[in-house]
């Protein structure tokens, strides 16, 4: 069996955050700022995910706004819900350390858009659903 590829690993630990986040998220005992940090960092794994597959360059980064703009810069279609997965960004730091307390954001919203992203990368890795060989754990 051939070894995975970075992108295909990234694809996991995005999936790995996904779930820790459908699971916090079903707790309403669970702040917001601890489970939406997983959805925050699935999404960040995902997109370099994509970006690592199509061998594109771009910084090391937790700004999931600058590696959007990096699957543009790269020619790549923009992945769904684009325009509004950066509203995640406060919560990999300033939410987290309670630099500034959150407005409130839809966790189920945000859980069909884990989803669909993680289809979409899914679809441009050419992996069924999650990598060849690979659980979610």
């Amino acid at each position: 069996m051939a070894e995975p590829t970075l992108g295909e690993r990234l694809y996991v630990l995005a999936r790995r955050d996904a779930l820790a986040f459908h699971k916090l998220a079903d707790d309403p005992e669970i702040h917001e700022t601890v489970a939406v940090f997983h959805a925050q960092q699935a999404v960040e794994k995902a997109l370099k995910a994509v970006l690592a597959d199509a061998k594109a360059v771009h910084r090391r980064t937790h700004d999931i706004a600058e590696l959007l703009d990096a699957i543009e810069d790269a020619g790549l279609a923009p992945p769904p819900h684009a325009d509004r997965l950066d509203e995640l960004n406060p919560y990999a730091v300033e939410y987290r350390y309670g630099l500034v307390d959150p407005a409130g954001i839809d966790r189920a919203l945000i859980g069909v858009m884990l989803a669909d992203l993680l289809q979409w990368v899914a679809l441009r890795l050419r992996i069924g659903g999650q990598a060849a060989g690979s659980s979610v754990q």
